[in-house]
């Protein structure tokens, strides 16, 4: 018996597309009346020549989930085809295609190429996804409504990045990770191939790189900063054999390969290799641990850049992209600073200083890649000291380096950590360990590449974006799935589809489709979108808080249970809010059948500011807001000291100033000011804290300002690891004026040195 799988269009979104689970969603859908029957007698035909990768591409996905290839044919014989030929379409950006489903079969037309592959993945999303169909495979059929689709890019440049530096991925993963982004018409796949703790690609002129440089004696366990480590040799890297086999695979998929060879920092693992290569000449070893290390390439010795164009030469042989990545960024200046041979390399080019040095190396490589037909592409930390002429900027500290090279007419690449580092936490509720941040699914889909700072001729210079995912804390493929799965899938749609026709609700309805796909390549992904989410609120009078918990179908059942011994048991309608007077240990999970089971604890302290009205001088960075300034009195302390905590508040370069009212006049005996300090994540502790007292009256600031102020100086580094600061005074008082001093710029020699720190704040307890 045939099955017939009916993948039917239902009513329009608000642009009117028709309900299809294509992702991302085409620029143009006209839904026809009928269907068309695809099934194994049905033919390819090729209307034009080159289109047979196209053609083995859909027959393989065929013949991997269902059992059975296609005919394919030159001539067309009848009304049962596939038709793959080329249209002039004349998009400014190659790729566009027209695909058509009516009685006589389904017809794909691209502009090139590249246009009718991107058809192909039209049609493979418009086939069922069901892993078991519960019949013999080959004879299965399916039927395709009748559609009209035109359909563009929007981005030239769409990519995703991975870092197979901190840990390295077999030729099998990297070509699976490759189909992944050929099925949301990604272009380009940024290869970060060596690092401080490990280089991963082969070289023959300098064996040892792979020989020394491929390894490391162990590896760090848990977050930056625990000094804990296994005992394992880690090891890893690609023949040029291996490299060419993937490069290959990607060109099939019309993906460009961009390598990245990191340079002037990030280059222990070459030093480790080559002690030659450093100011100081070693001994180096292979970097155990994340972060950033002081020795870097020496910019005053020639051989550096002898030893650098002969890398580089080899790695042009392996890869066609007319672009070669050179990193460029966190380059720590301090071996330069006392090197001779640095120094004399400032002088003898009538350098400014180091920074100026740091773009002298940069554009000296640029002018060896351009006299031979190459490009670089830079981190934005290119940009300072003067940029190399022909580069493109990879903006990742957030927009503005990119902003800044539009407007002297550069390429960019947007890939702002806030929006585009997909090894950042997707979930409030993280249960393993991430580098920090939090950017859920809603937010990789509402990111806009193009600055609204550029005029018109300014933002043709955004050549697109990049996902970025670094991996120090992505052991396995599995790890590194759930963290792309599925934000890879939303910002796909933001490099593809018209800005205009995007729609957060559309996509909404097709996350579901989109796990099932997932589920069908046999790959792992994260559900957090459907996590319960939970909000701490303010109650009017102060007395208390709020437990806000909600669900994405709001006929759930939320059930909330008091863990403190009572185990009391309360079950409301979504949204729920639950009124919190005192220390409360608590539990809500959804219990409507058939829904998640999402698992939300939370653990209230309260103390004598706890739900109070507070204010802030200075607003916190819009990358870490946390719930406003009530974070810092909402009686929820972060248990587990990450940063990717919404418990948390971050000020970067800036100073938290908040005031306190506690309604009366209040006895107090200390004051705890809970804080992260992680530095690796350029995250500090305060250099200093004030604390001022003020009595129940009219504030102006001439009291504020003579009122008697208690300071309490923090050594950061003595302190370095502290989670609390307590300063210890009896007083009685109605307003409490808290100044935690910022940091400030971050030394030499640390992550983001040169950069101001972060100050990251959570709770504010009196008692």
């Amino acid at each position: 018996m045939k099955k017939y799988f009916l993948i039917g269009l239902l009513s329009c979104s608000n642009y009117c597309f028709p309900q299809l689970n294509i992702t991302p969603m085409p620029a143009e859908v006209k839904p026809g009346k009928g269907s068309f029957i695809l099934n194994r007698s049905t033919t390819i035909v090729l209307e034009g020549s080159g289109l047979e990768r196209s053609a083995a591409f859909f027959n393989n996905y065929l013949q991997q989930h269902f059992g059975y290839k296609l005919k394919v044919t030159k001539k067309y014989t009848g009304d049962n085809a596939v038709s793959l030929n080329y249209e002039r379409l004349d998009n400014a950006i190659a790729g566009a295609y027209n695909l058509t489903a009516d009685k006589e079969g389904v017809y794909i037309a691209g502009d090139n190429e590249e246009g009718v592959f991107y058809g192909i993945q039209t049609l493979i999303q418009l086939l069922p996804v069901a892993k078991d169909l519960g019949i013999k495979k080959t004879d299965i059929s399916f039927t395709i409504p009748y559609v009209s689709i035109n359909d563009a890019p929007r981005f030239a440049y769409r990519g995703m990045h991975l870092d197979v530096g901190r840990h390295f991925f077999s030729v099998d993963f990297i070509k699976k990770y490759i189909d992944y982004l050929a099925a949301y018409k990604f272009n380009t796949f940024h290869w970060h191939l060596t690092e401080d703790q490990g280089w991963r690609i082969e070289i023959k002129k300098y064996p040892l790189l792979t020989q020394v440089g491929s390894c490391r004696d162990r590896t760090l366990l848990g977050r930056y900063g625990s000094n804990k480590y296994d005992s394992i040799k880690y090891c890893g890297y690609y023949t040029q054999q291996e490299v060419k086999e993937i490069v290959k695979y990607a060109t099939d998929r019309y993906i460009t390969v961009i390598p990245e060879i990191e340079m002037p920092g990030h280059s222990t693992a070459a030093l480790a290799s080559y002690p030659y290569l450093g100011c100081t000449k070693g001994p180096y070893k292979v970097m155990d641990t994340w972060g950033v290390l002081n020795d870097v390439y020496c910019a005053g010795n020639d051989s550096t850049f002898v030893f650098l164009q002969n890398v580089l030469d080899e790695v042009m042989q392996l890869f066609p992209s007319k672009y070669i990545h050179i990193g460029g960024d966190e380059c720590p200046k301090e071996r330069w600073k006392t090197c001779p041979l640095c120094q004399k390399r400032i002088k003898d080019e009538n350098l400014k200083d180091e920074h100026a040095l740091q773009s002298y190396f940069i554009q000296r490589i640029e002018k060896y890649l351009n006299s031979r037909g190459r490009k670089i592409i830079g981190w934005d930390e290119i940009l300072e000291g003067g940029l190399a002429p022909n580069a493109t900027v990879m903006s990742w500290r957030g927009e503005e380096g990119g902003i800044a090279a539009a407007k002297q007419n550069h390429d960019v690449i947007m890939t702002p950590g806030t929006y585009c580092y997909l090894d950042h936490s997707q979930t409030k509720n993280e249960d393993s360990v991430t580098i920090g941040g939090y950017l859920p699914l809603e937010k990789v889909y509402s990111y806009e590449p193009i600055p609204k700072e550029l005029s018109a001729e300014q933002a043709k210079h955004i050549l697109g974006a990049q996902g970025n995912v670094w991996t120090e804390y992505m052991g396995n493929t599995s790890k590194v799935e759930y963290m792309i799965f599925p934000r890879m899938s939303a910002l796909s749609e933001v490099l593809w589809s018209p800005a205009a026709k995007r729609d957060w609700k559309d996509f909404e309805r097709r996350i579901p489709g989109l796990m099932e796909r997932y589920e069908l390549w046999g790959a792992n992904y994260s559900k957090a979108y459907y996590d319960l989410t939970a909000t701490v609120l303010p109650i009017e009078n102060g007395e208390g808080v709020i437990w806000q918990l909600e669900s994405k179908n709001p006929l759930d059942n939320i059930c909330i249970t008091d863990l403190d011994g009572s185990n009391d048991r309360f079950i409301k309608k979504a949204p729920a809010r639950f009124a919190v007077k005192h220390s409360m240990h608590l539990q809500a999970t959804i219990c409507t059948e058939g829904s998640s089971k999402s698992v939300v604890t939370q653990n209230f302290s309260f103390n004598k500011a706890t739900g109070k009205k507070i204010t802030l001088v200075n607003e916190p960075n819009k990358s870490y807001p946390g719930n406003g300034a009530f974070t810092l009195v909402d009686g929820v302390q972060n248990q587990k000291g990450l940063a990717r905590s919404s418990e948390f508040l971050g000020f970067s370069g800036k100073d938290m100033d908040a005031m306190i009212d506690l309604k009366t006049l209040t006895d107090i005996d200390k004051i705890t000011l809970h804080v992260l300090d992680q530095n690796g994540s350029w995250i500090y502790l305060p250099s200093q804290v004030d604390i001022t007292y003020l009595p129940d009256m009219d504030l102006t600031d001439e009291i504020i300002r003579n009122a008697p102020k208690q300071i309490k100086v923090i050594d950061v580094v003595k302190e370095k690891g502290t989670k609390t600061i307590v300063i210890e005074s009896k007083q009685q008082c109605r307003y409490i004026h808290v100044v935690a001093k910022n940091f400030g710029i971050i030394p030499s020699g640390n992550p983001g040195a040169g950069n101001a720190a972060w100050l990251f704040m959570d709770e504010i307890e009196v008692e």
